[in-house]
Formats: structure tokens, sequence, C-alpha cells
């Protein structure tokens, strides 16, 4: 929809911010295209040319049709994929005229690249500046395009010996239910792990994937820190040095079954909701058949679900940074480092949207039935679920690099 002048000026007195640049039209294209980059690879944004610093309007230096031209060649010759923004102009008045180039926020093409000399270099924009991305954040960009899925990447240094043979055994025989070698025949099943990528040949030698790792490892923080889950319990509404319970969950994130499906052996999915029960009240009731029935602060369900949808969705390049499980007195939340995955927004996760950042997870974790097929999970067991039971509506938060699910345990005060 076309900007209208009433709209340009509140961008204007704004100033600059993560999605607004002023710039004149005299300034070279690759400078143009480096602030197109930085908002392609953010959220999207506009730059205002014929704009000032201190947010004077000098207006458009060429003429509206030769400003178009120019802006398009800089976004065709000096970007890498190129792409097409949506250019308008605008009537301030006093004869002045301020370009609109306006980039989208899901650009599915991600990382995008400015040229620099015969380079091409991968930048993002940082508040007000747009600078050189580090080499975690390029991985993380091509990761939220789906061009990389970390799951499958071989995770260097470790090897078959670090996976739990056991738990492979149950997952191919007892959930898969398809014949597997025998605990003792390394080159047998490093043969059908490369086949079903939770290991991947690497320069002839078979290597765990980051995701055969998270699912299998004996002791996946060994090799990827960040796998893992920070659990803590307050005493009140805030952070507290002296918390109710703290722990760190480590291990395989699924469990171990046995042959009829019960949990034989826990993994850090099933700790992590055993940790929440331990810490969130429960009121008892007789039901009109004499049976007691016990009511959490928060449907269980609900829990579970946000917990095995962090651990499916987390973004695995930021290290060193666990899931979060934080019980307050009136709110518990579940933060999963990383954005939401390209195209995906909170309305969409609403509606039932089904998109995925690690799909050999998710795959592995659906085989144990932790998620549904329908990917309805969210909107079922979250938002519906938390609704029927305590009539509240949950958070689905994206802040920065992180995704955040609080659920409530009253109704608040709007």
């Amino acid at each position: 929809m076309p900007m209208n002048r009433t709209e340009l000026t509140d961008l204007i007195n704004s100033g600059e911010n993560s999605g607004v640049e002023f710039k004149r039209d005299d300034i070279r294209p690759e400078a143009l295209a480096r602030e197109m980059v930085g908002f392609l690879n953010l959220e999207g944004g506009q730059v205002l040319l014929g704009v000032e610093d201190d947010v004077t309007v000098s207006g458009l230096t060429r003429g509206p049709a030769e400003a178009e031209e120019w802006v398009m060649e800089a976004a065709r010759t000096q970007l890498s994929p190129p792409t097409i923004p949506y250019w308008e102009t605008i009537e301030w008045g006093d004869g002045k005229i301020v370009g609109v180039v306006s980039l989208p926020r899901d650009a599915p093409d991600k990382p995008h690249k400015v040229r620099r000399g015969s380079a091409w270099v991968t930048q993002i924009r940082v508040g007000t500046t747009t600078r050189d991305a580090t080499r975690e954040e390029e991985a993380r960009l091509y990761q939220q395009s789906g061009h990389l899925q970390y799951d499958r990447k071989p995770v260097p240094g470790s090897s078959f010996s670090d996976l739990d043979v056991g738990r492979l055994v149950n997952y191919f025989r007892d959930v898969r239910g398809q014949e597997c070698p025998l605990e003792t025949d390394r080159e047998g099943w490093e043969r059908l792990l490369v086949n079903t990528d939770l290991m991947d040949e690497n320069r002839g030698r078979p290597i765990p994937s980051a995701g055969g790792l998270l699912m299998f490892g004996v002791r996946p923080n060994k090799y990827l820190p960040q796998a893992g889950i920070t659990a803590v319990a307050y005493p009140g509404s805030e952070k507290d040095y002296g918390a109710k319970e703290r722990t760190v969950i480590r291990g395989p994130a699924v469990a171990r079954l046995s042959e009829r499906g019960d949990v034989v052996e826990t993994g850090v999915i099933e700790q992590a909701i055993e940790f929440a029960r331990r810490n969130i009240a429960v009121q008892s009731e007789i039901d009109d058949g004499g049976r007691r029935q016990d009511r959490f602060d928060y449907p269980l369900e609900a829990i579970r679900e946000a917990i095995i949808n962090a651990i499916a969705h987390r973004d695995c390049t930021i290290a060193v940074t666990d899931i979060e499980l934080s019980i307050y007195s009136d709110r518990l939340e579940v933060i999963s480092p990383g954005r939401l995955p390209n195209t995906v927004t909170v309305d969409k996760m609403r509606a039932g949207y089904r998109a995925s950042r690690n799909e050999l997870v998710k795959d592995v974790l659906r085989d144990y039935r932790y998620v549904e097929a329908t990917g309805l999970g969210v909107p079922r067991k979250i938002v519906l679920g938390v609704r029927e039971h305590n009539c509240t509506d949950p958070d689905l938060i994206e802040d920065d690099d992180r995704f955040i699910v609080r659920l409530w345990k009253e109704v608040q005060d709007s």
C-alpha cells in the first residue's frame, strides 16, 4: 500500500532506527546497496532518499524517473542475489520530493551480500548502523532462509562412540519398527546412520550430525555447549538469586522406551516436564465419581508442547545459550534461542503454520510422537489449552534473538 505524506512525516520525525535510514541520492550506489542489504538481512526497512541526518528534508537531486533507475541498478548490480525493492516518491512541498526504497521483512534469499571491490560481503543492520556480519551471524542467516540445515551438519571431533547405541536400537527397532544392526556392528550402524542423516560422511569418515548428537548423544554438550535446558523456579515474579530450585538439564533429548512404549530412561524433555511439575502448584479435588483429580496452575500439555517446540525449533548457531525454563509466582516462560524461522510470524504460529528450522530433529520427535503430524500443537495445546484451563491467553513473543512462550497463572489486568 503506498505511503502517504502523514506516514512519511511520522517516519522522519521518529528518526533513524533499525528499520529506517536517511540518505541523500548523490551517494555512491554501493553505499545505497549496503543499507539495502542490512535491511534485507534483518526485518526489512526503508531508505528515505532526500532526507538529511538531522531530519531536514532536502529532496531528491535528480528527477523521480532517474532516481528510480539509479536505485534499481544498484539493487541489481551491487547486491547478491539481486533484488527488486519497492519504489515510490512522495511530494513534500516547496518542490521537494522524497524517494522511498522499501525492503521486505521476509526476504527468502538470505543472506544478501553487497559488492566490495571484487568480493561479496554479508552485512546486517544493528540499531542505526550497518556492519559486517560475524561468521555466526552469517550462518544464522543461511539457516533462517532454509539454505543451511544446522541439524544435518557434521560435528567436528565427534565419532560414533559419542552416540548412545542403546537409545539408537530403541529408536530404530522399537519406535520405527525396522531392522537394525547388532550393537557390536559399528560399520553397520555407521552405514544406517549416514543414510538417515544422524551421521554425515566427511572425507570418508562418518561423523555424528548435530541432530544425531542432540537426540542420541551420550553427552551432547561436550561438542554442542548449547544443547540443554537451564531450569529455574523463582519464589516471586522476578529473577532472584534465591531460587526455589535451579538445575541444568543435559543429555539426549529423547527418552528410552520399552517395547510397550513406557519410559524406561528419561531424556531432556521428560526431565524438563518433571521439573515444571515439581515447581508449579497443584490442587486436588474429588470428582463426582469419587476419583481424585489434580489441577495444576498450568496445563501440563501446554508446558510439554512449549518445551518440545523449543527443542525442535531453537537456533543452534547461537552457541553457549541453553533453552530457558523459568517458573515465577505468576507465570511460566520457555525461552528458545533464535528468531522465528524465515516466513514464520507469531500470527502464523497461532494459526497452525507448519515450518521448522531443524527438520531432522522434528522428524525424530515426530517418530516418538512428541509432536503432532498436523502441526497444530501451538493453537490446540498452548493457545486453546491454556484458555480452557484458566481463561488466560498465552504470550508468544519474538524478542531480539529469542522466542518466548509465556503462560499466565491468572488473567492479567488490561
